[in-house]
C-alpha cells in the first residue's frame, strides 16, 4: 500500500475541478489496483495450478482482469474529456472576465472623476463622452460573446437557402465600406460566374465582412486585398487575401480561437477583442463548411469552403447576366 500511495502522490492531475480529480483517484483505487492484483493471481493459478480447475479459475480471473482494464481505460477517457472541457470552460470564463474588466475599470474611474465635483464643465463633457464610448464598447463585447455562444451551441437558427456568392460579397462590401469610411482602399473581387452555396445570406456576409475588416486592419498602408471565389470539386471556395505582415507559423493554429490575438496584433494600434475570426469560424461550422489560414510574410489567405446545392442552379440568362455584372469587378469606397 505504501508503494501505491507513493505512486498516487506522483500522479499529476490536470487543472480541473476537484470532482474530476476524485473520479481519477476512484478509478485508480477501485478499478486499476484490484485488477492488477487479480491479474497476478490469475497468472499464478494458470502457471502453477496442477489441476484443470486451477487453470479454468486462472483463465476466468484473467478474463475478469481484461474487462476491468478495459473499463479503466474507457473511464479514463471520459474523465480526461471532462477535464478538458473543464479547462476550456475555465479558460473561457477567465478570458471573458479579463475582457470585461478593462471597460468596467474605465467606467468606474470615469464615474469617480465625475463624482469628485472637481471638474470644469468642459472636462465633464469630455468625461461623459468617454463614458459613453466605454459603455458602447462593453455593450458590443457582451453582444458579440452572446451571439458567438448562440451560433456555436446551435441555438441561433440559420436559413438554408441557395445563395449567390456575388450577393453575399456585395452585402459584405456594404458592411466593410461602412466600417472603413474615410480611408478609401480598392478591393479586388474575382468570382467565377454563378457560384451558389447553401446557407444564410446575412450571416455569411457578416463572416466575409469580418475577414475583410481583419485584412484591412493588418495589411499596412499600401493595402492589396482581394476576394477570390471558385469551384473546387465538391466545395465552393471563397478566399480573402491580403498583403499584410503575415501570421507566425506557431500562431496560425490558434487564430480562430476566442480572444486570441497574435504577437503582431498586440503591437497594432487597432483594438479588438479577438472574437472576429472565432465568429467567422462559428458561422462556417454552422454551415458545415471549413475554414483555414495560409500565411507567410507579405501574404495571408483566409479560405472558406462552403457547400454548393446538390442540384446545380441553371446558368443565368443573358438578361440576368447583364444585371449581375461581370465576374471580376473592382469595388472602392464611395
Amino acid at each position: 500500500m505504501t508503494r501505491v500511495r507513493k505512486a498516487l502522490t506522483a500522479v499529476r492531475f490536470p487543472p480541473a475541478n476537484i470532482q474530476l480529480r476524485r473520479a481519477q483517484l476512484v478509478l485508480i483505487l477501485v478499478v486499476l489496483v484490484p485488477t492488477v492484483l487479480l491479474e497476478v493471481v490469475g497468472v499464478l493459478l494458470t502457471a502453477l495450478g496442477d489441476g484443470g480447475l486451477s487453470v479454468v479459475l486462472g483463465i476466468l480471473v484473467l478474463t475478469l482482469c481484461t474487462t476491468g482494464i478495459t473499463g479503466y481505460v474507457l473511464g479514463s477517457i471520459f474523465v480526461n474529456k471532462g477535464a478538458s472541457l473543464a479547462r476550456i470552460q475555465n479558460d473561457y470564463v477567465s478570458s471573458v472576465s479579463h475582457e470585461l474588466r478593462t471597460p468596467l475599470t474605465s467606467i468606474r474611474l470615469l464615474i469617480e472623476g465625475l463624482a469628485s465635483d472637481k471638474l470644469a464643465n468642459e472636462e465633464k463633457q469630455h468625461v461623459l463622452k468617454l463614458l459613453g464610448q466605454e459603455t458602447d464598447r462593453l455593450e458590443k463585447l457582451v453582444v458579440r460573446v452572446l451571439e458567438l455562444s448562440r451560433i456555436e451551441s446551435g441555438a441561433q437558427s440559420l436559413h438554408q437557402d441557395e445563395v449567390l456568392i456575388s450577393d453575399v460579397v456585395a452585402d459584405a462590401m456594404t458592411t466593410f465600406n461602412a466600417a472603413t469610411i474615410g480611408t478609401p482602399q480598392p478591393i479586388r473581387i474575382e468570382l467565377e460566374p454563378d457560384l451558389v452555396v447553401v446557407g444564410d445570406r446575412e450571416t455569411l456576409a457578416r463572416a466575409i465582412a469580418n475577414l475583410l475588416i481583419n485584412a484591412w486592419k493588418y495589411s499596412g498602408d499600401q493595402k492589396d486585398i482581394a476576394i477570390v471565389g471558385a469551384r473546387a470539386r465538391r466545395w465552393v471556395e471563397l478566399a480573402v487575401i491580403d498583403n499584410g505582415p503575415g501570421i507566425a507559423r506557431d500562431e496560425q493554429g490558434m487564430v480562430f480561437e476566442q480572444f486570441a490575438r497574435g504577437r503582431s496584433a498586440e503591437h497594432h494600434p487597432s483594438t479588438g477583442y479577438g472574437l472576429g475570426l472565432a465568429f467567422v469560424r462559428a458561422i462556417v461550422r454552422a454551415h458545415r463548411g471549413k475554414i483555414d489560414v495560409n500565411s507567410r510574410p507579405g501574404r495571408t489567405e483566409m479560405k472558406l469552403r462552403l457547400r454548393p446545392p446538390r442540384k446545380p442552379r441553371p446558368p443565368a440568362t443573358t438578361s440576368q447576366a447583364a444585371v449581375a455584372g461581370p465576374a471580376t469587378t473592382r469595388s472602392s469606397h464611395s
